[in-house]
């Protein structure tokens, strides 16, 4: 039994890596669906409560191999083929763009997505701020998209980051 006990707190602690138990995700709030300009499906989004914060989880496959900007865009839309009907991105506290900003990130700033060889890619992002107001902001009357770039996220330019094109976008629903 006391084998059992351990290899249980084990699975966990492994699991929850470097986390406290206020981060450890307790409901999934949002959730979106990735697809490229050719309506081939990319990947999947979860928006995830951790305590006080939201966290975003996402697995992207048939990606080219490389370093992706991976940001929350203003505007729940993805029209293809370029999915500028996202806008820009998520900001509504107007601040400039990228974590290596002095003032901070926005909302919508999130780490670049790393591709294997293979086309596939995870990332497990914590948002800044609170979890209530990121919410309000993501599920505002006109919603919010995810978009995956072509480039990687250089954490600095502002507004955008230099990430490039737009190659995949999803439209974040509430669950």
């Amino acid at each position: 039994m006391t084998a059992r006990i351990l290899a249980t707190v084990a699975a966990a602690t492994a699991l929850t890596g470097c986390m406290s138990f206020g981060d450890v995700p307790t409901a999934r709030v949002g959730q979106a669906t990735l697809s490229y300009a050719n309506g081939a499906p990319a990947g999947t989004v979860q928006l995830l409560e951790s305590g006080n914060r939201l966290r975003v989880t996402a697995a992207v496959v048939g990606a080219p191999e490389g370093v992706h900007g991976f940001h929350l865009h203003q505007t729940g839309t993805c029209a293809r083929p370029d999915f500028t009907s996202a806008g820009g991105h998520l900001n509504p506290e107007g601040k400039n763009h990228g974590t290596l900003d002095p003032d901070g990130a926005h909302l919508g700033d999130l780490p670049n997505l790393i591709v294997a060889a293979d086309g596939t890619g995870t990332i497990d992002a914590m948002l800044s701020g609170d979890r209530a107001d990121a919410i309000a902001a993501i599920f505002d009357a006109d919603g919010t998209a995810v978009v995956l770039h072509a480039g990687a996220d250089d954490y600095k330019t502002d507004p955008s980051g230099d990430a490039g094109s737009r190659i995949a976008c999803g439209v974040v629903s509430p669950t």
